[in-house]
């Protein structure tokens, strides 16, 4: 019977232990959340070697034949990649609500700056507007998805920063964890 009461004691011992490193999760997971804006900013930071090296430069504007190939384009300086797209774009360019927009990314440059990327298509013209956001704004339009993707190009990239790279992807995955 004192075999039992042990078991039935190291049960409630680890019960214990789960319902604490559950609160502590939860707390972590709140306090990673609500510093969110903060981490993005830095690993922007951290990631503009990255895209000097590995960005586009993406199309500004440009015709299109029959066949939708583009002619005589015209791109943005400097280099960007791309973290994340727009499921539903926004009906309309903010510089000219005449333009629908067709296809919107969020962008971030080779200045460690984030960006919404909007293109319209008239049928024979690809155009585009470069409308600069902060990270707060990139994560609510966005989602967790583009620090991923900025991680992604961090730890395939960069050189000589395991460190870093290993307590980002730690990060990462605890809050892609809590999510589902």
């Amino acid at each position: 019977m004192k075999s039992m009461d042990e078991i039935e004691a190291g049960v409630k011992k680890m019960e214990q232990k789960i319902k604490e490193l559950q609160e502590k999760g939860d707390f972590l997971s709140k306090e990673i959340r609500t510093h969110d804006e903060e981490l993005l900013a830095r690993m922007a930071k951290s990631a503009v070697p990255v895209v000097k090296v590995v960005g586009l430069n993406m199309l500004r504007k440009g015709k299109q034949d029959t066949k939708g190939e583009i002619y005589d384009p015209a791109y943005y300086p400097g280099r960007m990649i791309i973290l994340g797209k727009a499921v539903r774009p926004v009906s309309s360019r903010p510089d000219n609500p005449q333009m629908p927009v067709t296809d919107q990314f969020c962008v971030m440059s080779e200045e460690g700056k984030f960006y919404e990327l909007m293109y319209s298509f008239d049928g024979f013209l690809t155009d585009s507007y470069l409308n600069p956001i902060d990270a707060k704004t990139a994560i609510e339009h966005y989602g967790y998805d583009i620090m991923f993707m900025l991680y992604r190009a961090m730890h395939d990239y960069l050189k000589g920063e395991e460190a870093l790279v290993d307590a980002l992807e730690k990060v990462i995955a605890y809050i892609f964890a809590k999510k589902s």
